[in-house]
């Protein structure tokens, strides 16, 4: 990946203008590919521009968490491959990896979409448990956006696996029941580049960026809802900056959400 001087970006943003002429409200384009690994009980492929993460959902049954005795559970891993980018390295999730997982999790989880209380197997015992495992395959920018989309896509596709007469599960043996779900959260990603708020950064528009904003949106009573927000860099937003990233993370949402149904 070539440098950039980040002071010339943000001498494009104040003439309008991006590195690759994308409105400052455009994502680049989107491809998801649902089922791509038979094995796994959901899957998709997403590329986000030349971003791209490949996610995977493995159920088990298991043990409920103490303070949610009657709740399934749901966890979500992102790993970096480090062919994916030359900033990524072998070992254990750096910094950037448990950020995106955490943000990615408290999205779909904050959002309350997955009726955890139907995953319910035996109360206070046995629980059905959603491991969503998310690997980055090529690394050019907005990694959170484009994990929440693989996640949510693989999420959708998945269907709940047989259990034998003993309640374990017969892996490679799916049955045709979906996941409770009843909408379909999204995290969308701006970034304020000098005075100009962006969607979908590229990873040359990160490097630039002095504050980043994830905020978390999903379907409600026919309207979009708020379920997370995190903020990333060293300056801040204002009021009038806040609202207009939330009016863009309503639109984006419902954009990406079109994609996924």
């Amino acid at each position: 990946m070539i440098a950039l001087d980040p002071n010339v970006m943000k001498q494009m943003a104040v003439k309008g203008k991006r590195l690759d002429n994308r409105k400052f409200d455009e994502y680049r384009k989107i491809t998801i590919e649902a089922g791509i690994i038979p094995m796994a009980e959901g899957s998709a492929r997403v590329r986000l521009g030349d971003t791209e993460v490949v996610a995977g959902v493995k159920m088990a049954v298991g043990t409920p968490f103490s303070d949610t005795p009657n709740e399934g559970v749901l966890i979500v891993a992102a790993e970096f491959v480090p062919l994916a980018s030359f900033e990524f390295e072998s070992g254990p999730p750096g910094e950037e990896a448990v950020e995106v997982s955490r943000v990615v999790d408290r999205a779909i989880r904050e959002s309350k979409v997955i009726e955890f209380e139907k995953l319910c197997i035996t109360p206070g015992e046995k629980v059905w448990m959603i491991n969503v495992d998310v690997n980055v395959m090529n690394h050019d920018g907005n990694l959170i956006d484009a994990v929440g989309i693989a996640a949510a896509a693989a999420i959708l596709n998945a269907r709940i696996p047989q259990l034998n007469e003993d309640g374990k599960v017969e892996f490679g043996v799916k049955t045709d029941e979906k996941l409770p779900i009843k909408g379909i959260p999204v995290s969308t990603t701006i970034v304020k580049i000098g005075s100009s708020l962006m969607a979908d950064p590229s990873f040359l528009e990160e490097s630039a960026f002095d504050a980043r904003l994830t905020i978390g949106t999903f379907e409600k009573n026919g309207s979009v809802a708020f379920c997370s927000m995190q903020k990333g860099g060293s300056h801040g937003l204002t009021l009038e900056e806040l609202d207009k990233a939330l009016d863009m993370a309503v639109e984006k949402g419902k954009e990406i959400r079109a994609l996924l149904k």
